[in-house]
C-alpha cells in the first residue's frame, strides 16, 4: 500500500468517527513534510543595560545637583552672615611736634586787702586799674573809739608808771632800814613784792597802749606790693567791721609785672614737663603773636581724677599787655621719643576694659587697647596702640568681638 492509499483511509476513519479530533500525530504522518518556520528573532542585551545606565546617570546627576544647590545656599548663606567693614588706616605724625594745651593766666601776686580795725571809710586815693607803688596810701579809716581807747590806755599807762616808781623807792627805803634793824624783814619782802607788782602793771599797760596804736595805724590803708587794683568794693561813709565773721573785702590788688600760667599736661605727654624748658603762648586777643615763657615747676605728682600733671609756666609782662584771668593756649615742644598716630573719632570703642578699637588681621578683628593724646573733634590722636600699617574698622558695631570674620568693604566690591 502506498502513501496515497493511508492517506485516504486515515481520512475516511475520521469522518467516521464524526467529532473526534484527528490524531494530529497521524496528521502529521498523513500529510506531506512541510518546510522549517524561520528563527524567532534574538533582543541584544546592550538594550536594556543602556537604560539602565542612563536611569542611574539621571539619578545620579540629579541628587548631585540637590547637593551642591543645598552647599551654594549654605555657602552663600555663610557669606552673607559675615559683616562687611569700612576701614582706615592711621595716620602717622611728625615725630617730633609740640603739643597745645588750654592754660588760665594769673597774676604773680595777689592779694585781697581787708581792714584790720573797726570804723567808717573816710577817703580812698585809688579806683579800679590804677597802678600803685610798695607803701602807697590806698584809704583812711575813721575810728573814734580806738583813738578814745588810746587815749585811755596812755593814761593808765601814767598811773601804772607812777605807781611803780614810788613802789621802787619804797622798796629802796626798805632795803636801806631793814640792815640798821629799823624795820623788819617782813616788811621789807612785802615792799619789793608790792615792786614786782607795779613793775608787772605798768609792762601790761605799755602792752595796751602798743596795741591800740598798732590798731590806730590800721586807720591808713598801704599797698603791700606793687600792683593793680583790680577791684574797689567800699566806698567814703561805709561801716568798716574788721570783727565780722566774712569782712567785705576793701580793695583787690595784683602783680601783673610777671604772671603765672597753671597748665594741666596729660599723662601720656608728662615728659614734656622739663622744668626751665621754654613754653610759648598764643592767645586770640593778638592773631599771630607769640609770648615766650619758663616753666619753672610741677606739681610732681598726677591729679588722681584727670590724670593730669599741674604745671607752672612763668610770663614776664613788663609792659603789662597780658591781664590776669586771659585764656591761652600754651605750647609745650615734645620729645622725640613721643610719637602718634591720627584716627577718626568714630573708629573708638568704650568697655570696661578702657578705650579700644577693632582692627582687621588675618580676616577677623581684634580689638586693641589705645590711649589717647589730643582730641581734635572728628579726629583723635591716639599715642600707643596702633601703627600706620593697621586696618582700623571704622563705626564698629557695639557687638563687636575678637575673632569675628569680616569682610573690607573695598575688597568685596572687587571681587
Amino acid at each position: 500500500m502506498d502513501a496515497e492509499s493511508i492517506n485516504r483511509e486515515t481520512l475516511e476513519n475520521a469522518e467516521t468517527l464524526g467529532t473526534e479530533s484527528p490524531n494530529p500525530v497521524a496528521v502529521a504522518a498523513a500529510q506531506p513534510a512541510a518546510a522549517p518556520p524561520p528563527p524567532a528573532p534574538r533582543i541584544s542585551w546592550w538594550i536594556p543595560a543602556s537604560a539602565v545606565a542612563v536611569v542611574a546617570l539621571v539619578i545620579f546627576f540629579g541628587v548631585r545637583s540637590r547637593v551642591n544647590a543645598e552647599a551654594n545656599v549654605t555657602r552663600v548663606t555663610h557669606e552673607a552672615a559675615i559683616p562687611i567693614v569700612t576701614v582706615v588706616h592711621p595716620v602717622a605724625d611728625a615725630p617730633s611736634q609740640e603739643i597745645a594745651l588750654p592754660g588760665n593766666t594769673v597774676a604773680f601776686i595777689d592779694a585781697p586787702i581787708y581792714a584790720r580795725t573797726n570804723g567808717y571809710l573816710k577817703r580812698w586815693f585809688f579806683d579800679i586799674g590804677s597802678p600803685v607803688k610798695k607803701g602807697q596810701l590806698l584809704a583812711e579809716i575813721e575810728t573814734p573809739e580806738v583813738d578814745q581807747q588810746l587815749l585811755q590806755a596812755r593814761a593808765d599807762l601814767v598811773t601804772a608808771q607812777a605807781n611803780y616808781n614810788i613802789a621802787k623807792i619804797t622798796a629802796s627805803r626798805w632795803e636801806f632800814l631793814v640792815s640798821t634793824g629799823s624795820v623788819s624783814q617782813q616788811e621789807t619782802d612785802q615792799a619789793q613784792s608790792d615792786l614786782a607788782a607795779k613793775k608787772s602793771a605798768a609792762d601790761s599797760s605799755a602792752s595796751n597802749v602798743r596795741r591800740l596804736e598798732e590798731l590806730q595805724s590800721f586807720e591808713k590803708i598801704y599797698a603791700p606790693f606793687d600792683g593793680i587794683l583790680t577791684a574797689r568794693n567800699t566806698d567814703v561813709g561805709r561801716l568798716i567791721d574788721a570783727g565780722a565773721s566774712s569782712p567785705r573785702e576793701l580793695f583787690h590788688l595784683a602783680s601783673i609785672n610777671k604772671l603765672r600760667v597753671y597748665v594741666a599736661i596729660p599723662e601720656v605727654y608728662s615728659r614734656a614737663a622739663s622744668n626751665g624748658s621754654t613754653a610759648t603762648l598764643t592767645l586770640d586777643e593778638f592773631p599771630g603773636e607769640i609770648f615766650k615763657g619758663t616753666l619753672v615747676r610741677n606739681a610732681n605728682a598726677f591729679d588722681a581724677s584727670s590724670r593730669t600733671l599741674l604745671t607752672e609756666v612763668d610770663v614776664d609782662n613788663p609792659k603789662g599787655r597780658l591781664r590776669p584771668g586771659a585764656y591761652v593756649f600754651v605750647h609745650f615742644k615734645l620729645p622725640e621719643s613721643i610719637t602718634s598716630v591720627t584716627i577718626p573719632s568714630n573708629t573708638l570703642l568704650f568697655r570696661k576694659e578702657g578705650l579700644q578699637v577693632g582692627v582687621v588681621r588675618n580676616g577677623k578683628v581684634e580689638l586693641v587697647s589705645v590711649k589717647m593724646g589730643r582730641d581734635y573733634g572728628n579726629s583723635v590722636e591716639i599715642v600707643s596702640g596702633l601703627t600706620g600699617s593697621d586696618s582700623v574698622v571704622v563705626s564698629p558695631p557695639d557687638s563687636l568681638i575678637t575673632g569675628t570674620p569680616v569682610k573690607i568693604a573695598d575688597q568685596h566690591a572687587g571681587d
